[in-house]
Order: C-alpha cells, then structure tokens, then sequence
C-alpha cells in the first residue's frame, strides 16, 4: 500500500498559508478535513437540476466550525506567552476555547448568555474546565465585556475579531475548492457574528490568487499582497448569507439590540465583522436573507429525514436559504451549490427532541404489539 501521512491538523496542511512560526507550538485537535457531501434526494424533492452539497463542519473536533479558528488563535496565544484565553459565546466558542485550552494546558474563561445556550454546549465548556460566567443578558453583551476585561486583564481575546480565527477558518474554502477543483458557483452561509462568511471570502480569494477587496479589509496578514496565496482556480463564488428573522441585522441594515431565535449560534445582533461581511457580499455580487424559527427547523428535519445529515439549527438556514433560491431561479439550474453546515446536531438535543412528534410509539414489550407498529408504517 501506497505511504499516506498520517493528518494531524490544518496548521500542518496549510503551514505554509498560515502566518505560524515554523518553531511554534501547534495547539491542533486533528481540526478540518471535514466532508463535503453531495446531497440526492433533496435537489430531486424539488425537482431542480443543481450540484448541491453541505460542508459539514459538524465533524470538527468539538462539533463546529470554531475548532478551525480556534487552533489558530489558540497557538498564537501560546506563542505569544499567554497564559489565558476568553470569549463570549452561545456557546459553540466556548466548547471549542475550552478544548483547545486545555488541550494546550492553559485557563479558558467563557461568557455565556444566561439561559439561553444549549445544553449540549455549555456541556463541552464545563467538561473541558472552562471557568463559565452566564451573565444577565445577551452575546452582544458578553461581547463588549470581554473587550472591556482584555484591557485589564491579561488574558487573549479568542473571539472572532482575533485576526487568527479567520486564518484558520479560510483552511473550509481551500478544502472545497481542492475536492470540486474549482470554486462552487455560489456558497451559502449562516451568518451570527459573521466571522464565516467574511473568513470564506478570505480563502477564496486566495485561492484565486486575488488579494483585493474584503480580503484586504479583513486580513491583516495579506494587505492586497496576497503573501499566502496559490493560484488555484480563476474564479471566487457568490456569497449568500442567511439570518433568522429574529436576529437580522443585515437584513435591517443596522444592529439588533435583542436578538431572538430558536438558532442560538446566530442569536446575535452586533455582528463583529460587520463590515467585513457587506463587503464579501459586495464583491462577490452576493445577498443577505432571512428565514422565520419555523423555516430553519423544517430544513433541519428534511436535511436529516432526506440525506441522512444531523446539524445544529443555525446551520440549516443555510440549506433553507439554497433551496429558496433555487425554487425562486435565483440560483440557477446547474449551477454548483456548497452550503456550510456550522455545527453538529448534537449540540442541540432539546429542540431536535421537540420536533419528534409521533416518532416515538410506546408499545407493549410483546412481539404482536411491536409487529403492528412496524407495518402501520410501511
């Protein structure tokens, strides 16, 4: 058998596209390589001819996308002497600063917003020996306070406005484009703090060997230099981004002050890249769209009911947004769709279980009773 080395992390993978130290301490998880799956009965439901595929970053480390950031910006702050990380969250940051945290040996701090994270989140933040402070209001509170406290005291921000986060998590778009061997025609994202979408923008600009724009705007290793770029492809995706109804600011075109969804991952209404974000969507003649709780839950099921893929709530707006505009013609027929799935479903168990309906029988422990049940459904 042909010799495969053995894959230990992005960092690795990408050295030489990431501004790392050749010396430094990689703090890695085995984070990215994540499947792209090309989804079939879905497009065939509705009856449109489409490539259509979901980036599922549910199979990070900890269940989310964050892990590809969080290496990054977890060996920086190795590097750099720290000795204490801290973010706000709803909760996948958290899981992931916690795990990265200890996985370097370091203490991570998270703030949380008072009851409203889910449990399978806040689960991971406890178990990896995160210190967690639930404050009386929202992300975008937690937010300010943890710019606030980074003033004060010395711990390192590993929220998305660290410029490593969306180093790390550009590594989703040079993955798709080495699977597909071109950039997909159009990408669709959730957007909460909008990290992603702009991080993703960063990547395929890259990959285009294009170091303009919102790549300049957004990354502060490049300058339109484009120093970590390779060549591989001609042309970057339109870049779509979907909010819940909500927690909409872009969409409204201002910040939300009380955000409110059942998708707690994008329960934000001060986007920190806010700029960087319109402006990925500008260059790449991209949108903004919105969809109601309902909406973004009936995805979630048809995406695990019909293709078999399990993602957290938030994640599935971005296939709720693909399938709208599919319908509509705004994404054409034959047209090549990748839509990130952010996080696992997992995460989220509650609101999954309150969607069982009559999934769940209870029938006698005896063989007729058990028979019945089976062929009433077949």
């Amino acid at each position: 058998m042909p010799f495969r080395p053995r894959y230990t992390g992005l960092i690795d993978k990408y050295r030489d596209r990431l501004p790392v130290p050749d010396d430094a301490r990689v703090i890695s998880l085995g984070e990215g390589n994540t499947p792209l799956i090309r989804l079939n009965n879905i497009p065939r439901k509705i009856g449109k001819n489409v490539d259509l595929y979901v980036k599922f970053e549910g199979l990070n480390p900890t269940g989310s996308f964050k892990d590809r950031g969080m290496t990054m910006a977890v060996t920086e702050a190795v590097e750099q002497g720290s000795q204490a990380i801290i973010c706000a969250s709803t909760g996948n940051t958290s899981a992931s600063a916690a795990a990265y945290a200890a996985r370097a040996g370091i203490q991570s701090f998270v703030l949380i917003p008072d009851g409203k994270i889910a449990m399978g989140k806040l689960a991971q933040a406890i178990m990896h020996g995160a210190r967690v402070l639930q404050i009386e209001g929202n992300f975008d509170d937690g937010m300010r306070l943890v710019k606030e406290l980074a003033a004060h005291a010395p711990v390192t921000i590993v929220n998305s406005i660290n410029p490593y986060r969306l180093q790390g998590q550009k590594t989703a778009a040079f993955e798709i484009v080495e699977e597909l061997e071109r950039a997909p025609d159009f990408h669709c994202l959730p957007v909460g703090n909008a990290g992603n979408i702009t991080a993703h923008w960063i990547g395929y600009c890259e990959c285009s060997g294009r170091g303009e724009g919102a790549l300049t705007q957004a990354c502060s290793f490049c300058k339109g230099s484009c120093r970590y770029a390779s060549a591989i492809v001609g042309d970057r995706p339109v870049m779509v981004g979907y909010q819940a109804a909500g927690a909409n600011p872009f969409l409204r075109g201002e910040m939300v002050d009380e955000p409110d969804t059942v998708a707690t991952a994008i329960r934000i209404g001060h986007p920190q890249s806010w700029d960087q974000a319109w402006a990925a969507s500008r260059e790449s003649g991209g949108w903004f769209d919105q969809f109601e709780d309902s909406e973004i839950l009936t995805a979630q099921r048809l995406l695990a009911d019909h293709d078999g893929v399990f993602c957290e709530p938030a994640s599935a707006i971005s296939v709720a947004g693909a399938l709208r505009d599919i319908r509509s013609g705004r994404i054409p027929e034959g047209s090549t769709v990748v839509c990130t799935l952010t996080g696992h479903g997992l995460k989220d168990p509650d609101v999954a279980i309150r969607q069982a309906g009559d999934a769940i029988v209870k029938v006698a422990a005896e063989l007729d009773a058990v028979k019945r049940a089976i062929l009433d459904r077949l």
